[in-house]
């Protein structure tokens, strides 16, 4: 007979050895280096085909869900910062099942979400070399990034924190630029907020296509999630992640709402149906000379960051899953640098799928690679709102130090907005694919559970020792 849970502890314990070199401005810049990537600078013209100007709507509905899903996982980080995160959350809180579901299906999530980034990496560097094949693109900027995350945390934290500053300011800069031109546009220029209601009006597709929209703008939003796992490397937890949550969100849906307004007021929403960064469209129509290019060169940027985001995401889950004794040994053994090496190759294996798939189907590959990834996204987030209503019934009274409010109807109604998002790729043509291969993966997951780690309980387990490896 197995023993029963005591502690949240013994989760953490079992996860020692990472070195905690994070400041809270470096945990602020790796959720927002995942989460302003290539589904804001590239992923938005899909949104935009759907929805036309009411994609604002569409962001504004995202937007919401993630602002409830940050605050579940604030309360819950605050409480127990590790990098297992909302998966040791699932299996402590809930089942031991589904925060194995959970980690599993997050890992594969974001093992693809790395493919879309480097798909889109090899499209925008087709700008200055269109002669030259994405694949060796892809090869190049993934070796430089695998190396990068392979060296230490602190070196991961340092390259992220550049890379996000920079499409931090080139944003700004984007705005500032955006306004200027809406402001100063001619009457009869085709420039303006005109643009909203004319070609079919603000609902060109009805409330259909913008609720549609909404799973791009999910997409666009994920990654925002990472803050939480790399909580567990942080010199100062509690203020850090804290601090980090809230500074994220609130640039977030400030850069993601203005942005995307000015595109829709500078060049009307017809002309971005998907396939072409809305942000080069609106640099080349300014007429100012090079800019094109350097918004170019600034979402390329982009999209590097958020893959370097995501492999260092992927690395630390596996690490986690290994520690709890549901991946082989090797993937939770450590350099002498702190980095689980194994398992950052094993995270890896997503650049090489995203690479086939460009080479077999280079005008599909970024679509596809979108609708696969998302499945297990989806089902990580309603898992977050569906643990913290578990997390905070076993709380009862006990004060916590950050506190979301509205419980439990905050939590439950992210939950059903969740699942509403997730029914929905069903009837559309584009992201059919996220449940029809999603639910057999998930499906897999839990036999793999019940045949090989049912009756185990991964959490009285000794926390293995960590064995050194050279990077």
């Amino acid at each position: 007979m197995t023993k029963t849970i005591r502690t949240f502890k013994q989760v953490a314990d079992r996860e020692h050895g990472l070195k905690q070199s994070l400041s809270s401005g470096q945990l602020s810049m790796i959720a927002i280096g995942g989460a302003i990537g290539t589904g804001l600078f590239l992923g938005s013209s899909f949104a935009i085909g759907f929805a036309g100007p009411s994609v604002l709507v569409s962001y504004a509905i995202g937007a919401v869900i993630a602002l409830l899903l940050m605050g579940c996982l604030a309360e819950m980080t605050v409480r127990h910062p590790t990098s297992g995160s909302f998966g040791s959350f699932a299996e402590f809180y809930v089942a031991p099942w589904f925060g194995f579901a959970i980690r599993y299906a997050y890992w594969a999530s974001i093992v693809f979400a790395v493919g879309t980034e480097i798909t889109a990496a090899a499209m925008y560097m087709k700008y200055w070399y269109p002669e030259v094949p994405g694949g060796y693109w892809m090869l190049g900027f993934s070796l430089a990034l695998i190396l990068a995350n392979a060296f230490s945390v602190k070196v991961f934290g340092g390259i992220e924190y550049v890379f996000s500053l920079l499409k931090l300011c080139a944003i700004l800069v984007f705005i500032l630029l955006g306004a200027w031109v809406v402001y100063g546009a001619a009457p009869g220029s085709g420039i303006g907020f005109a643009n909203y209601s004319n070609e079919g009006g603000f609902f060109p597709h009805g409330a259909w296509g913008t609720w549609v929209a909404v799973i791009v703008a999910f997409f666009s939003y994920l990654s925002i999630e990472m803050i939480a796992v790399a909580a567990g490397e942080a010199k100062d937890p509690e203020r850090a992640v804290t601090r980090a949550f809230r500074i994220t969100m609130v640039r977030l849906v400030v850069f993601y709402l203005l942005t995307i307004a000015l595109v829709l007021a500078i060049v009307p929403w017809s002309r971005n149906t998907g396939g072409e960064s809305p942000f080069v469209m609106v640099m080349a129509a300014t007429g100012i000379p090079y800019a094109g290019g350097v918004i170019n060169a600034v979402i390329l940027v982009a999209a590097l960051s958020a893959m370097n985001s995501q492999l260092y995401i992927t690395t630390r889950l596996m690490f986690s899953l290994s520690r709890a004794g549901q991946a082989p040994s090797l993937f939770g053994r450590l350099t002498n640098n702190g980095v689980p090496l194994a398992a950052l190759l094993l995270s890896s294996l997503g650049i090489a799928l995203a690479t086939l798939l460009y080479l077999a189907y280079a005008e599909k590959a970024f679509t596809l690679m979108m609708s696969i990834a998302m499945f297990g996204a989806m089902f990580t987030w309603a898992g977050i709102f569906l643990t913290h209503l578990f997390f905070r019934r076993q709380q009862g009274s006990e004060p916590l130090a950050f506190k979301l409010w509205g419980y439990p109807w905050t939590s439950l109604g992210g939950l059903l907005l969740m699942l509403a998002v997730m029914i929905t790729t069903l009837f559309t043509e584009q992201f059919f694919l996220t449940l029809v291969c999603g639910l057999p993966f998930l499906a897999l997951i839990l036999l793999i559970y019940y045949l090989r780690f049912r009756g185990q309980r991964p959490l009285d387990a000794e926390a293995p020792k960590p064995l050194p490896i050279q990077p």
